[in-house]
């Protein structure tokens, strides 16, 4: 019980340490898009991948998110169909 509130409390400190600190970043989507509107002007197909790249990093949390869940929905469906066939016993 002890070791489980220790977690939670470092786990509490991480998060706001992380939260509350700022960082510096440079955004770089002007110049991703400067580079890729050149390149599509000058013939070339990077604009496309770029395009693909960012709907293929959009696309993968939901797809895990709904893979696990699918996953635990019918776990938990077959466990409770169990437990019905036991309870007719």
């Amino acid at each position: 019980m002890r070791l489980s509130k220790y977690i939670l409390v470092l786990g509490m400190a991480i998060t706001v340490s992380t939260v509350a600190v700022p960082s510096v970043a440079h955004a770089q989507c002007p110049m991703c898009k400067m580079s890729a509107e050149s390149n599509l002007q000058n013939g070339g197909s990077a604009g496309k991948g770029l395009n693909n790249g960012i709907l293929y990093m959009l696309a993968t949390p939901y797809l895990l998110i709904g893979a696990v869940g699918y996953v635990w929905y019918r776990n938990r469906r077959r466990k409770e169909e169990e437990e019905l066939v036991f309870d007719e016993d």
